[in-house]
Formats: C-alpha cells, structure tokens, sequence
C-alpha cells in the first residue's frame, strides 16, 4: 500500500520550527517523523502533503519525491503529527478501505482513493475511532517525551541485541551493550558514555572531544561534534553537523546548528543554521516552580503547557550574542539576531534586531547576506526558494496568525 504523509491545520501549533518544513520533518528521538512513518509501514517512496508556502522549498530540496501531486488511486494518507505507537501502526495497516481513524487530537490515517486534484475527502469516509490521543499538539511535547522517544528509535531501528561498542583506550563505557558507534565517529581519550538510563547513538563521522560526558538517553547526529569537556545530558537529540559545548540537556536540534562554548541549554527546540554565542544560558525552570506558558503562532497567544522544566523554541537562522539570557518559555522566531544583557522573554517576532527590551525589524536583504554567509561555511548555497521563502515570511505569518 502507497503511503501520504499529510500536514493538517495543527502546522501552524509547531512554528516557528515548521515555518520552514513540514511536520513530517521534525526530529522526535533519533529518526524524523517521516523516516519512522515510512519505514514502520515499509514505504520508500517518500509522498508528502505540506502547506502551499512550502511546497516550492520541497519540490527544490526534494526532486524525487511526490509532493502534494500523486497518481490517481487508493493510499492510505499518516498525519505527520503522529505519535508513534506499535499498536496504532497496526490499527493503520490494517484500515478497511473508504475509512478514516480519528482520535481526541483529529484525524490519525485514512485509507481511500486520492483523485486527480490530489486531495482527500475525508467526509465521505467511513470512521474508526482510538479513545487515546495519539497526535502531536505543541512543540513541547516532543520535547518532554523526547528521551522515550530515543530508546524507542533505538530499540525499533538500531538495536540488534548482539550490538557491543568498542572504544579506544582511555573512554569509559558504561553499560556498552546499549552503546551504538557508527563509522569513522571519533571518540577522544577522557570522553566517559554513560548509557545506564537509556541508549547512546553517535552516528558516522561524529567526533567527541577529550573529558566530554554523554549520558543517555542520547543521540548524536552525523559528523556532529561535542566540545571538549561538555556535558550532553539526557533526552537530547542533535542532527546533523552541530557543535555543542557546555552543558546542554533534553534538546533537540534539527541540524546545522552550534553552541560551541559554555553555557546551559535544556529542555528546548532549535531548528537550523541557529548560533548561540559563548555564555548564552537559558531557564528551563521557573522561580516558583509554576507551570510554563509558552506562545503559540495557531493560537495568537501564550498557552499553559502544564510543564515544570520547558527551556526556549527557537526558529531557523536565529543568533544571539555572548552572555545572552533567554527566559523559560521563551520563544524565538526566524531570522532573529539578539544581544545584549536585557532578559530575552515571552515571544521574540520572526526577523527582529536588537536586544531582549528592544527590537526592530531585521531587512530581509541583510539577513540573507548573512544567511549565505553562513550556509557558504558549510558549502551549501541559499537557494532561489529559499530566499522567495524567506522573503515572504513576515507577511505569511501576519496573515496566519491574525486570521
């Protein structure tokens, strides 16, 4: 059976992470959420339904991928929100035809005929219901559940019960059977892994420097590299290509991102292409122990998240300067570059300029000489796409969250 991932209208819960890519994409654990769909329901055609403001982007980045144009007849269409579950995998291949199942949180799958104008009639199908949420609604959920979801990868997609790390001379290992190292990783004298709580994955080409400490549930992504002396701690997630050093724990990046100096990090979201300069810090608990509020694009406001330990979600190509506070819940948009000593708080606006009491607006067109600075270090170029996306970002989500 073909399989869709499909965006619904939750997107726009998870900006400014998903501004610039769909759900689908976002890291929960080890894998994204289109890699564990797709491989739990054995499709390798990657199929995807994402927003009209993005479909260029991934039409450009994706050329061999279907994207929101599929040949006429019967998939059974994944909201990307899903929570990945043994028992709702099951329940969705095995969805009688015409129907859809549907949860507390909305629409889980459905299984019927795509027509030629690509979309989905899911009112003309018939209903199975799952009494348990089973859907994503707000970035810090995955970030609070982000720990299971790495053992979970790991036991599903990494674990062979017979794996066994091997380390040179001077890395200490504990519990080495839950330890997984991909090839050409590097891992330095000094370096103590730590995988009593949950699993370490150090994926290929990642290098750990000398004296660093990782402890599990952890994974380090592709030709990452973790500071000297740095504490990695659990529940993190670091893609591709990222630098960490200080102290960070329970969050995720989805790549291309560096926090090279010391400075705490917890319990927060970057996306990528985000630089925090030396002695950043931020606050993933509150003074009195309150539950956290956090803003949210799709609701135009700051929602309770009934969470004690939530840090910062911060958007695409953001920056801050050395010895930058960022407050617990705070949430950073695209583009933004902030310094100074004043707090950073509450909801930073995409591409602002300036420091945490005051800001203006960032021109596009610097931003984007920067950007291409930024991406030319890694030997990548900003594309047309991206600066058409970029371009229009401001006014599309003026137009989102005012509607």
């Amino acid at each position: 059976m073909r399989i869709i991932i499909f965006d619904d209208d939750k997107w726009q819960n998870f900006f400014p992470i998903t501004l610039t890519r769909s759900i689908g994409d976002l890291r929960t654990g080890i894998l994204k959420q289109r890699q564990k769909i797709n491989a739990l329901l054995g499709e390798e055609t990657n199929r995807v339904m994402v927003h009209p403001f993005l479909e260029n982007l991934y039409r450009e980045r994706h050329p061999d991928w279907e994207v929101n144009h599929f040949e006429p007849g019967e998939y059974i269409s994944v909201n990307s929100r899903l929570r990945i579950d043994d028992e709702i995998i099951e329940r969705i291949k095995n969805l009688p035809a015409s129907t859809m199942l549907i949860c507390p949180d909305g629409i889980v799958a459905a299984r019927c005929e795509v027509k030629e104008s690509s979309s989905i009639d899911f009112d003309s199908l018939n209903r199975e219901h799952v009494e348990a949420p089973c859907l994503w609604n707000y970035l810090w959920e995955i970030i609070l559940e982000n720990g299971k979801n790495i053992e979970d990868d790991y036991d599903r997609f990494f674990n062979d019960d017979e794996s066994f790390c091997e380390v040179e001379t001077g890395v200490t290992t504990l519990n080495p059977y839950k330890i997984w190292i991909g090839e050409d990783a590097k891992i330095y004298p000094g370096v103590v892994i730590d995988a009593t709580e949950g699993p370490v994955v150090i994926d290929d080409g990642a290098e750990v420097y000398p004296n660093a400490i990782l402890t599990g549930p952890l994974y380090i992504g592709k030709k990452s590299k973790i500071k000297a002396i740095a504490r990695v701690g659990e529940g993190t997630s670091l893609g591709p290509v990222c630098k960490m050093g200080g102290e960070v724990e329970g969050v995720i990046v989805q790549g291309y991102s560096n926090k090279q100096h010391e400075g705490f990090l917890g319990h927060s979201y970057l996306g990528e292409w985000v630089n925090l300069g030396a002695d950043t810090n931020n606050s993933d608990l509150k003074n009195n122990y309150g539950n956290v509020k956090m803003y949210v694009y799709g609701e135009k406001e700051k929602v309770d998240s009934k969470e004690t330990f939530l840090g910062a979600v911060i958007g695409d190509h953001a920056k801050t300067g050395i010895n930058c506070s960022i407050n617990t819940g705070t949430v950073v948009g695209v583009g933004c570059n902030l310094y100074g000593s004043a707090l950073i708080k509450d909801f930073v606006p995409d591409f602002s300029w300036g420091t945490g009491d005051s800001v203006t607006d960032y021109r596009v067109d610097k931003f984007l000489e920067t950007a291409q600075i930024v991406k030319g270090r890694r030997k990548l170029d900003l594309s047309e796409c991206e600066k058409e996306l970029y371009k229009n970002l401001r006014s599309f989500v003026f137009d989102k969250t005012r509607s």
